[in-house]
C-alpha cells in the first residue's frame, strides 16, 4: 500500500508539471514558432535523459522509439503548443480532462483493461461538462485550439498506451531518452524547412524553455511512465485530473482569467465524470492448489494382518 501511494504520488508530478506548461508557453513562449517551440522542448530533454542512463535502443526498440517519439513528442507537443497560445489556459487545460477516460477506452482495446458501467457513464459526462465548458461564445475559445487540444488528447493517450504495452522489461529512463530524442530529431529539420532560422530568445523565454525542457519534460514525463509501468492505465488516467486542475488554477489565479458561471458547471461535470469513471477495485485471489482444498482425512485404517484358523479335524 506505502509503495502504490509513492508511485501516485510520483505519477503525480507529470500532470501538475504539464498543467503549468500551459501557463508558461502561453505567457513566455513565441506563438509563431511551435515546430521550435515543440523541437526545443524535446531534444534537449531527451540528451539529458541519454547522458544519465547511457544506453541506446537495441532490437524492436529502434522502431518502438520512432513511433513513440513520433505520437508522444512530436505531434503532441506541436499540438500542444498551439492549444497553449490559441487558448486561455484555463480552457487549453480542461480539454485534457478527457484524457482519463480516453486512456481507459484505449487500454481497453490495446491491453485488454475493460471498463466496467461506470466508466462509460463517466465519460459521458465528462463529455457533457467539455461541452458546457467550451460551447458558451465566451470570449478567448477558439476553434482551431480547441481541435488542436483534442487532438493533443487523444494522440497522447493512443501513445501512452502503447508505451504501457511495450515496455514492459525496459529501463523506464531509457525508453523515455529514446521517444525524446527520436521525436526532437523529427522535429528539427521539419521546423527549419518551414520556420526558417531558430527564433531569438529573451533570457525570460531561455528560463522558460529551461522550465518546459527539464520539468516539464524530462522529469514529468519519467514519472507519468514509471506510473503507467506500475499502475493500471485507469488510475494513471485519473491522476492525470491535476493537468486541468493546475491550469485552471494557474490561468484564474496568475494569469487572471475569469471563467463564468457555465463554464464552472462544465468543468464541475468533468470533474464528476471522471471521478465516476474511477477503476472499480477488485480483489485478487490467488488460485488456492486443489490439494489445498481437499478437506483433511484421516488416513485409512491400517489393513488388518489376515489369519486363518486351523480347521479343527472332522469339521
Amino acid at each position: 500500500m506505502e509503495a502504490t501511494l509513492r508511485r501516485r504520488a510520483l505519477t503525480a508530478v507529470a500532470p501538475v508539471a504539464w498543467g503549468a506548461n500551459y501557463y508558461v508557453t502561453h505567457q513566455f513562449l513565441p506563438a509563431d514558432r511551435p515546430l521550435y517551440g515543440a523541437a526545443l522542448r524535446a531534444l534537449p530533454a531527451g540528451l539529458v535523459l541519454l547522458a544519465v542512463c547511457r544506453q541506446r535502443p537495441r532490437g524492436a526498440w529502434w522502431w518502438r522509439s520512432a513511433v513513440l517519439g513520433l505520437l508522444n513528442v512530436s505531434v503532441f507537443f506541436v499540438l500542444v503548443y498551439a492549444a497553449s497560445q490559441l487558448l486561455p489556459t484555463s480552457i487549453a487545460s480542461t480539454v485534457m480532462a478527457l484524457s482519463p477516460l480516453a486512456m481507459m477506452l484505449i487500454a481497453w482495446a490495446l491491453v485488454a483493461e475493460r471498463p466496467g458501467t461506470a466508466h462509460l457513464a463517466g465519460a459521458a459526462i465528462g463529455l457533457a461538462g467539455v461541452c458546457l465548458m467550451l460551447l458558451t461564445g465566451a470570449d478567448g475559445v477558439s476553434v482551431p485550439g480547441i481541435l488542436a487540444s483534442a487532438a493533443a488528447m487523444l494522440v497522447s493517450s493512443f501513445g501512452h498506451i502503447l508505451t504501457k504495452r511495450w515496455s514492459a522489461g525496459t529501463d523506464v529512463l531509457a525508453s523515455t531518452a529514446w521517444q525524446l530524442t527520436a521525436g526532437g530529431l523529427f522535429l528539427l529539420p521539419v521546423a527549419a524547412a518551414v520556420e526558417g532560422p531558430p527564433p531569438a530568445l529573451s533570457p525570460t523565454a531561455l528560463l522558460a524553455f529551461g522550465y518546459v525542457t527539464l520539468i516539464a519534460t524530462a522529469l514529468a514525463f519519467v514519472a507519468w511512465f514509471t506510473g503507467l509501468r506500475h499502475l493500471p492505465a485507469g488510475t494513471v488516467g485519473l491522476i492525470g485530473l491535476l493537468n486541468p486542475l493546475t491550469g485552471v488554477l494557474l490561468g484564474t489565479a496568475v494569469a487572471g482569467e475569469v471563467l463564468t458561471g457555465r463554464q464552472l458547471c462544465g468543468l464541475v461535470l468533468v470533474l464528476a465524470g471522471v471521478v465516476l469513471g474511477r477503476p472499480a477495485r477488485t480483489e485478487v485471489r490467488k488460485p488456492t492448489p486443489a490439494s489445498a482444498r481437499r478437506p483433511a482425512t484421516s488416513p485409512p485404517p491400517a489393513a488388518r494382518p489376515c489369519t486363518s484358523r486351523p480347521t479343527p479335524p472332522g469339521a
